[in-house]
């Protein structure tokens, strides 16, 4: 039953932190190279509830997990803990509130005729993108943070 759950354990962080590198580095920056801008939004605006999905349900296996084998094996690792349950709230804080502000200021975006709203609105949007971005990589970082606990 350990090794189940370690393993477990070990695949939600490896999907997560791999998806986030992936799409992070690789991913959007093709996209962006190769399409119009504009296409390419929307292709990343439609990729990103995925994205997020695969956060939230590999966030929460990962910090179910832990908690189970810290209760089996008798040892808390407080850090780890710590560190996944940061990361669990930033991903649904970004998924859930960035995002979906994110998503509505686009709409508004592609729905405004006034050249004036429309620039705001385009500003809005950069700063949820850079807010969304900022997370993005703390995520990230605390995630490569718990992989290398585990194997210290």
């Amino acid at each position: 039953m350990i090794v189940i759950l370690k393993f477990i354990h070990l695949l939600s962080l490896v999907i997560w932190v791999g998806g986030i590198i992936f799409f992070s580095f690789i991913a959007a920056p093709s996209i962006f190279k190769v399409l119009p801008r504009e296409t390419a939004g929307d292709v990343v605006g439609d990729i990103f509830p995925k994205y997020w999905m695969m956060g939230y349900i590999c966030s929460i296996t990962a910090l179910v997990t832990i908690i189970a084998l810290s209760f089996l094996g008798r040892t808390y690792p407080w850090v780890r803990i710590g560190l996944l349950v940061l990361m669990v709230g930033m991903t649904f804080y970004s998924g859930l509130a960035v995002g979906a502000k994110a998503r509505e200021v686009k709409a508004q975006i592609h729905t405004t005729e006034d050249p004036a709203k429309k620039e705001m609105l385009r500003a809005e949007f950069k700063t949820m993108h850079k807010r969304s971005a900022i997370l993005n990589g703390i995520i990230l970082a605390f995630g490569l943070v718990v992989i290398f606990i585990m194997v210290y």
